[in-house]
């Protein structure tokens, strides 16, 4: 049985860096923030325009009947495949109001506002942590060493983006119109390069999502950079999608969107064995700890 999680964190007090983000570059930490935490008043649109992802994907990162923490699990797209796979899931994401959506649809998943350089769990008491288009919203200084201490020995960190396949022309348009920017770097030379990982895999699934026309305006909808814009800026976006999915659509089948869903999956580092002597302490930055007894 998953015990529950705190339904709420205290926002850590560390302050942030403001240099050119790896995964995402040109844009600063404090950018990133600003962008991470704007999804909450476009929440149902979020939920109901966002892509699902490939089964198969999800059973290739985190296999089957695990303990398993989803970090910046939003409304919960992700997280009901994982449920379907059998996995024990405890949910986390920055933004209350996303919580609430995945809260409505999984009631019986446990969840926690809390982000990921600050996560309210026990040292090493999951198997997998997952992570799916939300990693490069992450603080890695301080996020990957919280990762790897909520994992058991020789866990694994899943992570995983849904990116719109661009190489055919209409797509392309759409991206263009879109403007949300190409934030996915391969994350795996980070993993690695911070000694706290090993043994990268990486894989890749195709996925298509079927839009009518309320159903693009809402994928726009959902997107970091029309949350942060001036309502004038999204009022004429919107007429633009809208003027697209006219001109693009094929009648009573919509829009066909063609995704590559793209996986990495890596092995924490056995940690070194604690000092005897040390003092046990159940809090992490004050946050307090969930009891899995």
């Amino acid at each position: 049985m998953t015990p529950d999680l705190p339904s709420n964190v205290p926002p850590s007090n560390v302050e942030t860096d403001h240099a050119s983000h790896p995964l995402a570059p040109g844009r600063r930490r404090a950018d990133l923030e600003r962008f991470a935490r704007s999804f909450g008043p476009f929440a149902e649109s979020y939920d109901r325009g966002r892509p699902s992802y490939p089964p198969e994907a999800a059973a290739w990162l985190t296999g089957r009947d695990k303990i398993v923490l989803e970090l910046g699990a939003g409304t919960g797209k992700f997280t009901r495949l994982l449920t379907e796979l059998g996995h024990g899931v405890y949910a986390t994401d920055v933004d209350e109001a996303m919580l609430e959506v995945l809260r409505e649809r999984l009631p019986d998943v446990p969840t926690a506002t809390a982000p990921a350089e600050q996560i309210p769990m026990p040292d090493h008491c999951v198997e997998v942590v997952v992570s799916a288009q939300a990693f490069h919203w992450f603080d890695f200084d301080r996020a990957l060493p919280e990762i790897v201490r909520v994992l058991v020995p020789g866990g694994t960190l899943a992570l995983v983006w849904n990116e719109r396949d661009e190489r055919i022309p209409w797509v392309r348009r759409l991206g263009e119109l879109i403007n949300s920017g190409d934030q996915l770097r391969d994350p795996g030379e980070l993993l690695l390069e911070s000694g706290l990982f090993t043994d990268l895999q990486t894989a890749e699934f195709k996925y298509w999502q079927q839009l009518d026309r309320d159903g693009l305006v809402d994928l726009v909808a959902s997107r970091s950079n029309f949350a942060v814009a001036h309502p004038a800026v999204r009022a004429a976006k919107l007429e633009k999608v809208k003027a697209f999915y006219d001109e693009f659509n094929r009648g009573v089948d919509g829009l066909l969107l063609p995704y590559v869903t793209r996986c990495f999956k890596v092995t924490a580092v056995v940690p070194p064995a604690p000092d005897p002597s040390a003092d046990p302490d159940d809090t992490v930055e004050g946050v307090r700890l969930i009891d899995l007894e």
